[in-house]
């Protein structure tokens, strides 16, 4: 294959009357080579296969089936060619596809990335946008239904400040217990709330707001703003803010940093976020500037009534975990699944069975403190209990001998068909009744 240079240079060497035989000495090439480039049989940069490509007779259906699904996964694609016959590995389908330009543009979502973003106006203390963020690889110390942790964050459209809450879910308890923290973070409500189109928020199909979160909603006196379909940009303070919490601050966070100490962790790296450059009207400003002509109205002064609801599994002391601290419960429950439940600002937790039937309340501690709180009468029994079971002998060592007995001595001789072992037994009586008859030595 010779490149672009090298074919200019041959033509050019031709010109000048030079033959094949020369051309081919001067340039180091084969006189075959020469001859078919200029003869235009081959073309620079391109070099001919020695055999057919194999990809060749798939093409067709390569196309058909990315023109019908511009989506499709290649992995998928693959899976459809093995039965016709295809051979090659994922990369090689992959490097096919690209290489061929295979693959069209979507035009149905090509604008949605492309098209042209209109500046939008935030007035001081008008709206304030929220978004979860899923976050993967939680810690294993973290209580979790999954390995997941999720992240509410909360920004203020104006001056961009924005604060996060950490939860373990994102059902709608979850949302309106997180939001209320967060609230009490930024200081104040504004005007509206604006949100993704949440199953939580909205009822599903519709743009009406369910009875839970309109009740929130009418309890904090603001209105609520979902984002129309495919059209998140509208959130960009709030989406910009997720990914600076997921790639500056999940990505070090530490192993050993229990959920508490991550949420304190969390909250001073928004703070340290308010000083940075934001585009203001009167020129580059900080956040922190900005969020002083913010116009925030007061949060109402009860909470919510929002009773979150978690599952946990009691440890064989009976104790669970909540919150960074530990609580017992009745000692039949230990080493089973129980479900908590606090009502939001309450003081006190309830512990339950699977079935709903409360066995234990709880006084809660400053959450993280790592104390272990428990009830008198539930020492009391789990004392009793694990008494009553304790076995009446020493236990058994997991490396005592222990040689077979009389009973398996005899068993065994009867399956060999040999006379059983035969024990002599020396009655002492009668020598002690020889030795009080005796005569006593003179």
């Amino acid at each position: 294959m010779l490149s672009e240079e090298d074919d200019v240079d041959i033509h050019a060497l031709k010109r000048q009357g030079m033959t094949i035989s020369e051309i081919a000495r001067r340039t180091d090439h084969d006189r075959k080579t020469i001859r078919a480039y200029l003869a235009r049989q081959a073309a620079p940069g391109q070099r001919k296969r020695a055999t057919s490509d194999l990809f060749d007779k798939f093409i067709a259906y390569v196309t058909a089936r990315l023109t019908e699904d511009p989506h499709l996964w290649a992995v998928t694609l693959l899976d459809e060619l093995r039965p016709l016959g295809f051979t090659g590995s994922y990369p090689t389908l992959t490097r096919q596809v690209r290489d061929r330009g295979l693959r069209p543009t979507c035009t149905a979502c090509a604008h949605v990335t492309k098209r042209p973003n209109a500046i939008i106006e935030h007035p001081p203390g008008e709206e304030t946008q929220f978004d979860w963020v899923e976050l993967p690889d939680a810690p294993i110390g973290w209580v979790f239904p999954t390995k997941r942790a999720y992240v509410l964050v909360g920004s203020l459209a104006h001056s961009g400040v924005w604060r996060a809450v950490i939860s373990p879910s994102m059902d709608q308890p979850h949302l309106l217990a997180a939001m209320t923290v967060l609230l009490g973070l930024l200081g104040g409500v504004t005007k509206t709330w604006r949100f993704d189109r949440m199953s939580t928020v909205l009822k599903a199909g519709t743009s009406d707001l369910t009875p839970m979160f309109a009740a929130f909603s009418k309890h904090h006196a603001v209105s609520v703003v979902a984002c129309r379909p495919r059209s998140g940009n509208r959130k960009g303070v709030v989406e910009k803010n997720n990914h600076t919490a997921a790639q500056r601050w999940w990505r070090n966070l530490a192993d050993e940093l229990t959920p508490e100490q991550a949420q304190h962790s969390l909250t001073t790296f928004a703070s340290s976020q308010d000083g940075r450059r934001r585009e203001g009207r009167d020129g580059s400003t900080t956040a922190a500037v900005m969020f002083a002509a913010e116009r925030l109205a007061p949060l109402p002064p009860t909470l919510f009534p929002v009773v979150v609801t978690e599952e946990r599994t009691a440890t064989r002391q009976a104790l669970i975990d909540w919150r960074g601290n530990r609580y017992s419960v009745p000692p039949e429950l230990a080493a089973t699944k129980v479900v908590v439940y606090q009502r939001l600002g309450a003081a006190t937790i309830d512990i339950a069975t699977i079935s709903g039937i409360v066995l234990a309340r709880h006084q809660i501690a400053e959450p993280g403190l790592g104390v272990t709180i428990r009830d008198s009468g539930h020492v009391t029994a789990l004392e009793a209990i694990a008494l009553a079971s304790a076995p009446p002998g020493r236990p058994h060592r997991k490396k005592e001998r222990i040689p077979p007995g009389t009973g398996a001595r005899t068993a065994a001789a009867e399956l060999a068909g040999t006379p059983a072992p035969t024990t002599t037994v020396i009655n002492l009586a009668a020598y002690e009744q020889a030795a009080k008859n005796r005569n006593t030595l003179q």
